[in-house]
């Protein structure tokens, strides 16, 4: 049984939405790593999958300038084209708002580039549109460290909740006993949770050397 759905994330609620990770809008990005910013958004990405939370991508000017979307984000789903836009705010797309609206979820994580216009944008329209707006800080990106933080900044007055991408799998798990999910959590984990993953192969390794033979 998943407490607090009102208060904590829940799949069965949730929605995420992907925003311009694109080669064009990566080489823009001077305040993180960049390729931290991939694990993290394709790390959110395989969690959504997981769970079952419906997953929205979108581009903006991917044939003309900015490239199309990231393929470790796009090799989760393979079967979803990105709604490409014009506009810098996506909450401005017919195509993407209805998607979203689709969803039929409220909760909705934000994971795009760049954090101070693609990200901030959308999620105070949605905020304001009565969606409880979570971004994944880890998984977005700014053309300077300041940007990126004055726009997090921005987006905390207006009550969006700031997140990273592990927090949102693990509060969707919430329990270790949810055996469906338990399995596909590790695998995610080991394959994108940096130190935390290493020390999840390290002990199924001693536990494999320490288990009796048959």
């Amino acid at each position: 049984m998943r407490n607090y759905p009102e208060t904590l994330l829940d799949p069965e609620q949730s929605a995420v939405v992907i925003i311009d990770h694109q080669p064009q809008m990566y080489f823009g990005v001077e305040g993180a790593s960049r390729s931290a910013i991939e694990n993290n958004v394709t790390g959110l990405a395989k969690a959504a999958q997981l769970f079952n939370v419906p997953c929205i991508l979108t581009t903006v000017e991917a044939k003309s300038f900015s490239g199309y979307m990231y393929s470790k984000v796009q090799q989760v789903y393979p079967k979803i084209k990105p709604i490409d836009r014009t506009s810098i705010n996506a909450w401005e797309d017919a195509n993407f708002k209805k998607a979203v609206e689709g969803t039929s979820r409220k909760k909705v994580i934000i994971a795009g580039l760049w954090t101070e216009a693609c990200v901030t944008f959308p999620a105070l329209c949605m905020k304001y549109d009565g969606y409880d707006v979570y971004v994944a800080t880890d998984a977005c990106g700014g053309a300077t460290k300041e940007a990126h933080d004055m726009a997090v900044q921005r987006m905390i007055q207006a009550e969006v909740k700031p997140v990273t991408w592990m927090q949102v799998m693990i509060e969707w798990q919430r329990n270790w006993n949810n055996k469906d999910t338990y399995n596909g959590v590790m695998t995610i984990v080991k394959d994108h949770g940096g130190a935390y993953g290493l020390g999840v192969e390290y002990a199924e390794s001693m536990l494999k050397n320490t288990a009796p033979q048959p």
